[in-house]
């Protein structure tokens, strides 16, 4: 049984959302991250980032820095740029490209859903990335991205939400990036019926942000110690259906051949499988299929059948093929995590852009995967599995400050 909490949420008053809202900052150029902060007062990257014209700085994802964050919120309340609602609600978010478009449902996660594994993780966190977004929780005390969540279409849910996105939203505004966002307030005895159905769902899946679902769990478990037990209960989520979702690859770079000529390493390609020269460099058509890019050629390697896991969740992953028959017994590289001799590219860059990089020299040749399905996510989430790194690249890509919840609200 999912549970989803309503919230009061701290959000931009509605002439400034369009200035507010903003991607995560590491995602900007830094010429442009300037020129954002410089020309824009009320992003709130000014919040995230307090002292980027100033030539004395706090020591990053410290205490102090953390506390200027704090400030920096409490300003944008007083200044009337952002307010909070007076009761508690859901929220209809709508994110629209030229070619897709996403609806779901801000709300609060349950924690002790997550503890008890009803929210379903594909993803191994990094422990010292945890305990800093933990630590910036207990002195901010603020979600201000959701966590992106999959849930199984459900009729009677989707029909609700299509009832509330017929009104006018109370936000409505485009982005340079081509992107419409609008959000509805949801009627009471609306968000009341979807709490209600969403307890019929017999698990939630986290399809992005599983460092911030795991320090958001860990600062209510500190909470819970201290006998604040309800403080970080809930934590910011995006509820999308888990057939809308779009999921993309991420191909590998490498910077060189192991000291294989051209020749010996195609050669050693063959044994994993079927090597054939194409007519010009493409993606994969299907699973299983890995092509690549060396020298200036194409080639598609169909992997061999006989050799292939068909049964288990992550050995019958494109990505772990690649790396247990590839990457590491021909390539050396033992361990993606930690090896800089391997790159990753989402699948939404442009392929002329990857075959530059070969062509120029930065990288010796480039790997393209065949993207995995929301099923075979499933499938490695409920075996208590995690996926290989960088094995989905998942959209929509939400944006920081639409919506804010206060975990101690």
């Amino acid at each position: 049984m999912a549970t989803l909490h309503p919230f009061r949420a701290i959000r931009p008053v509605r002439d400034k959302v369009h200035l507010v809202a903003t991607r995560p900052y590491y995602s900007y150029k830094s010429n442009v991250l300037k020129a954002k902060l410089q020309d824009n007062p009320f992003t709130l990257l000014h919040i995230i980032n307090p002292e980027f014209d100033k030539t004395h700085k706090t020591k990053a994802n410290s205490t102090a820095r953390f506390e200027l964050v704090k400030k920096g919120y409490a300003s944008f309340l007083e200044k009337g740029i952002l307010i909070q609602d007076p009761t508690p609600h859901l929220y209809v978010y709508r994110q629209s490209t030229l070619d897709h478009s996403y609806t779901g449902i801000i709300g609060g996660a349950d924690a002790d859903d997550y503890l008890n594994d009803v929210i379903k993780k594909h993803e191994a966190t990094l422990t010292a990335r945890e305990q800093v977004f933990t630590q910036y929780l207990d002195i901010v005390g603020l979600n201000a991205e959701p966590v992106l969540m999959a849930y199984p279409r459900h009729d009677r849910i989707h029909s609700l939400l299509n009832q509330v996105v017929k009104d006018r939203p109370e936000y409505e505004f485009s982005t340079t990036d081509l992107v419409k966002h609008e959000l509805w307030v949801v009627p009471h005895e609306i968000a009341e019926e979807i709490i209600t159905l969403f307890q019929s769902i017999e698990a939630t899946y986290i399809a992005d942000g599983h460092h911030r679902s795991a320090s958001s769990v860990a600062y209510y478990q500190h909470q819970k110690e201290k006998g604040n037990r309800d403080a970080g209960k809930a934590f910011l989520s995006y509820y999308v259906e888990e057939d809308t979702l779009t999921i993309l690859e991420f191909q590998r770079l490498v910077k060189h051949r192991n000291g294989y000529s051209v020749h010996d390493l195609l050669n050693r390609l063959r044994e994993v499988g079927q090597l054939t020269l194409l007519d010009s460099p493409r993606k994969p058509s299907k699973c299983h299929e890995i092509t690549l890019y060396l020298d200036g050629k194409g080639y598609a390697l169909q992997c061999d059948d006989t050799k292939l896991h068909h049964n288990h969740p992550t050995e019958s992953l494109d990505s772990e093929i690649l790396t247990q028959q590839i990457l590491t017994p021909i390539l050396g590289i033992a361990d993606l995590k930690t090896s800089e001799d391997v790159a990753f590219i989402p699948g939404n860059t442009p392929m002329t852009e990857v075959l530059r990089l070969i062509d120029h020299g930065e990288y010796a040749l480039a790997f393209f995967l065949y993207p995995v399905t929301m099923e075979e996510v499933k499938k490695v989430a409920d075996a208590g599995l995690h996926m290989p790194p960088k094995s989905t690249w998942v959209e929509p890509k939400l944006r920081s400050g639409i919506t804010i919840m206060d975990l101690h609200d």
